[in-house]
């Protein structure tokens, strides 16, 4: 993609196959049913957290956030829903929802969707930004940390009620991270590139090879080296369509590694995708360097 252009259009690479991409705020009620539908769309027509177009008609007369990206023909393709708050005496933004059409979804859509929302909320004085996102899934760990320089600060086992009827997650336990965009601070992508190799002696807590040469998740002896990492999948959804009782595997071996490892003072520091093999890690490191949980 060219250049973001806020509150206005971007042009596509031809991979996106879209001339223009408008994001922009709702601000119709075909705009607020159109979100509520991909939100049925994303997380199944049954997901007993939509948000209605109500509130997102609302929420935006008091600092929240309900913006689009909108193809040349009006489709929306993309969403973000965010609340504007007060937290420890001083205003935060709580991203609670965002979601691109899967034949989107490698186009940076959702990082431009952040993007606009940041500019949003700086302009009313907020400073941090929070979110959650499921820690095995690669793709959002990659956009989060790596993208946009977001940091973890919370491990959180069950944060949201499993729903049964829904479509995405059904069969899992909802842990997530909590994680902290300080809007003020400037963010090198470039600077938080990984070169793997440097990574080769850090221990890998969660995982093993099995007889085959594959990867498995495993409960291991924990180390409290200065520096590990967690091994996660490189498509959780992937496993878990083919073998759901594999997906649960990965959550409860890497619940318990970054459980005792908050509890013992270290941080996410980085994440990367070994693009020779697929593998992906998180590097967890503690120490006066390591900024906490």
């Amino acid at each position: 993609m060219k250049k973001y252009k806020s509150r206005g259009a971007f042009a596509s690479e031809s991979l996106c196959d879209m001339a223009a991409i408008v994001i922009r705020r709702l601000n119709a009620h075909d705009d607020y049913q159109a979100c509520l539908a991909l939100q049925k769309e994303t997380w199944g027509e049954t997901f007993a957290e939509c948000v209605p177009p109500s509130l997102l008609m609302v929420s935006q007369k008091i600092g929240g956030v309900a913006a689009g990206a909108f193809d040349a023909s009006g489709r929306l393709l993309g969403f973000v829903f965010g609340l504007t708050g007060v937290k420890d005496g001083r205003l935060v933004h709580w991203s609670d929802l965002l979601a691109v059409r899967p034949e989107v979804r490698d186009c940076g859509l959702g990082q431009h969707l952040k993007l606009y929302q940041k500019e949003q909320v700086q302009a009313l004085g907020v400073e941090v930004m929070y979110w959650t996102y499921d820690p095995l899934v690669a793709r959002n760990a990659h956009l989060n940390l790596n993208r946009l320089g977001a940091h973890a600060e919370e491990y959180v086992p069950d944060m949201y009620r499993e729903d049964a009827s829904g479509a995405l997650h059904r069969g899992m336990s909802l842990d997530r991270f909590v994680v902290a965009w300080r809007l003020n601070q400037e963010h090198d992508q470039a600077a938080v590139r990984v070169t793997p190799e440097n990574f080769a002696p850090v221990p890998v807590v969660n995982t093993v090879f099995d007889q085959n040469n594959k990867i498995i998740p495993v409960e291991k002896d924990l180390s409290l080296a200065s520096a590990v990492r967690v091994e996660i999948p490189d498509d959780i959804y992937a496993v878990k369509a083919v073998a759901l009782e594999q997906a649960v595997v990965w959550r409860n071996t890497t619940r318990r590694a970054f459980l005792f490892y908050q509890e013992h003072g270290y941080a996410v520091t980085a994440f990367y995708r070994e693009e020779s093999n697929g593998r992906c890690f998180y590097v967890l490191r503690r120490g006066e360097d390591a900024i906490a949980f």
